[in-house]
């Protein structure tokens, strides 16, 4: 009886495809280091030779100017680090708050394109074909001079209810800091939980059963369920800021600037209008059996798509989806265009005061990068787990 033999050794000469390709990779990433270095040292070589200071120092010396929006308190004693922090927190609040408003509005056009009423479906294709074929940097304008020109003056603004509309922006009641709120807070934390559970389930139920579960409405008032006990639980507070009109602008509660809700509605409205394409072409993608199927399963055309088209059709829509999501951060840059003190507004006031352009300019690249990167890792993950898996 003959023994098995031994698996082969690895070979590390020039003859295994395995050992030239290990070379080929070391050469390859040799090279590009020494390239890296060498502009490197040529940049600061050159600096030096005409008086150009470099370095990351200035990051810890005053900013030396004010920024007119912020998520928590600056002042222009503090330093150009956190004026960097506020800077990036901006475009944060523009990039996940917009990605979120662009998937649901996008979302929404895109089905609304197979809709059998015919002014629906004529409302989503034009849509479509206006806002994707304006470049974006007009919209961002066209809602910029929108609210600073058609709305009315900060001491004459539309009142909503306790609801303030005016060149000024938004103002709107927000709740007065309690302990409450804290309790308030752990309960929707906990009512996510929960609710991510129950779709886990209902999903699991359906594929055992074919029994239709509410997969929004639910996890939903699970959520606001959970908000509401953690909050009553909490002392249930019910103090408000609310914003009233001064003489010479709306003053407390809480406010969204111009140029904020510019930014993002522009961003929102433009990209949706891709994304909704991608979602329409993810739906085609699914073979027209699966919609006979499910109608012939009993199943509505509202839970048709919800249940049977929609899952298929992501292995199709989060790639392309996920280069929108970039891209719609990436256009974030556009929002000094009309004064919104993002990332690279700071960059640029803090080039002028201090001359360190190639370090701003590195710094503006780290931010996108790290964002962008986050978000495809995020994605990629996402696509993973939503991948048909074959039996």
């Amino acid at each position: 009886m003959s023994t098995p033999s031994s698996p082969p050794k690895k070979s590390w000469s020039w003859r295994s495809q395995a050992f030239r390709g290990l070379l080929y990779q070391a050469i390859a990433i040799i090279v590009v280091l020494a390239t890296v270095l060498y502009l490197a040292h040529n940049t600061t070589t050159n600096m030096k030779l005409r008086g150009i200071q470099s370095g990351f120092d200035f990051l810890s010396n005053p900013a030396g100017f004010d920024i007119g929006e912020s998520l928590f308190a600056f002042d222009s004693g503090e330093s150009y680090w956190r004026a960097y922090l506020v800077g990036f927190v901006n475009t944060l609040r523009v990039a996940v708050v917009g990605i979120i408003l662009t998937t649901i509005l996008g979302t929404l056009i895109g089905v609304g394109r197979f809709s059998r009423n015919a002014l629906i479906r004529g409302i989503c294709a034009a849509y479509v074909e206006f806002f994707r074929n304006i470049p974006v940097l007009l919209q961002l304008l066209m809602w910029y001079l929108m609210f600073t020109e058609v709305l009315p003056a900060s001491n004459e603004p539309w009142v909503l209810g306790p609801f303030f509309l005016s060149k000024g922006g938004i103002n709107f009641p927000i709740p007065e800091w309690a302990s409450g709120h804290v309790w308030g807070a752990w309960g929707l934390l906990a009512g996510v939980v929960a609710a991510w559970a129950y779709r886990v389930y209902a999903q699991k139920a359906f594929e055992q059963t074919g029994k239709a579960r509410s997969m929004v409405l639910a996890p939903l008032g699970i959520v606001i369920g959970t908000g509401v006990l953690g909050w009553l639980l909490g002392g249930a507070p019910t103090a408000l800021n609310i914003p009233v009109q001064g003489e010479f602008a709306i003053e407390n509660g809480g406010a969204l600037t111009p140029e904020y809700l510019s930014v993002l509605l522009g961003l929102t409205i433009y990209t949706a209008a891709f994304v909704s394409e991608v979602v329409r072409g993810g739906i085609q993608s699914v073979a027209l059996g699966q919609s006979e199927a499910a109608a012939a399963l009993g199943l509505s055309r509202g839970h048709t798509m919800r249940l049977v088209m929609l899952p298929q059709a992501l292995r199709v829509i989060i790639p392309p989806v996920t280069n929108q999501y970039l891209n719609l951060t990436k256009n974030s840059s556009l929002a000094v265009a009309i004064g919104y003190p993002d990332v690279v507004s700071i960059a640029n006031t803090a080039i002028n005061q201090t001359g360190r352009a190639v370090e701003c300019i590195a710094i503006i690249m780290l931010v996108y990068l790290s964002t962008s990167l986050f978000t495809s890792i995020t994605m990629n993950w996402y696509n993973t787990r939503s991948a048909i898996k074959e039996r």
